[in-house]
């Protein structure tokens, strides 16, 4: 799913969060690691219905962040170089569209005064143009963007087809999330990296995620991803609002997805280096 579009911002596509380590003796249902996940795919629409998914286009808004706000992603967007010159005294969004492609092909299009600012990963590499900086040059990602991008899980998010992917998984307990019980599982990958999901004890959707540590003032700091607004498209499940933290960051960057298209005709040629 979009959460790891979630570039966007891996589209959007994507944080140890303070709750770690809370009091888990008020537990919901016991269940395996293994049960919550095939319990959330199909809260989300069922294993052979997200395998049928090859491609997601996605548009709507999201936040660009303020002068004193730290620049923030969201898990499963990329939204490495896509910024502003300077930023406004005061919260702003611009209009953006997302298309995804499976093998974890991505293209971001954000707008802002009649200019369009573009990323694209073709699964192996990945390109950018900034015209909001005045570069009008196609550059390559960096070797942090390339990082993340490489982190970031296919269209349907990293519980889907977790085993095929290589991924361990264990429940690590259960917690409050925005006053709501869910099971906190850590998800290792194949290349030793690990990360986190939490998953309502009731709707079994994922609510949060935790992201890529964000360098800011020098220090590294947690990030948190939350998802909300479910509705479901064409059958699936999908979050229409996510919200970006760090502990003790005030504000925070919200992405609102206005339309989602479940296989809409994408060419791959939509995902080739930038000219």
């Amino acid at each position: 799913m979009f959460r790891r579009v979630l570039v966007i911002g891996s589209f959007l596509a994507l944080a140890v969060s303070p709750a770690v380590g809370a009091d888990v003796s008020s537990s919901p249902a016991k269940l395996t690691a293994e049960q919550v996940i095939e319990k959330n795919v199909a809260a989300r629409g069922g294993l052979q219905a997200w395998r049928a998914v090859e491609t997601l286009s996605m548009s709507g808004k999201m936040d660009v962040g303020g002068n004193e706000t730290p620049a923030l992603r969201v898990q499963g967007v990329r939204t490495g170089g896509v910024q502003l010159p300077k930023r406004p005294a005061e919260q702003m969004q611009l209009p953006f569209r997302l298309e995804l492609k499976r093998a974890r092909k991505s293209r971001l299009e954000l707008d802002f005064r009649g200019q369009t600012a573009v990323q694209v990963y073709d699964g192996t590499n990945g390109w950018k143009l900034r015209p909001f900086l005045n570069r009008h040059e196609v550059e390559r990602f960096t070797a942090d963007e390339m990082k993340a991008a490489e982190m970031q899980a296919d269209l349907d998010g990293p519980l889907v087809d977790y085993a095929v992917e290589g991924t361990n998984v264990e429940l690590e307990g259960t917690e409050k999330v925005e006053g709501n019980d869910t099971y906190r599982l850590k998800l290792t990958f194949k290349n030793g990296q690990a990360q986190r999901v939490w998953v309502d004890a009731k709707t079994f959707l994922e609510t949060k995620i935790e992201g890529t540590p964000r360098r800011l003032d020098g220090k590294y700091h947690p990030v948190e991803v939350y998802y909300r607004d479910y509705r479901a498209v064409s059958g699936l499940m999908m979050a229409h609002v996510m919200e970006t933290k760090v502990p003790g960051v005030k504000q925070t960057e919200k992405i609102e997805i206005e339309k989602v298209v479940v296989n809409p005709r994408m060419e791959d040629s939509r995902f080739a280096k930038l000219q």
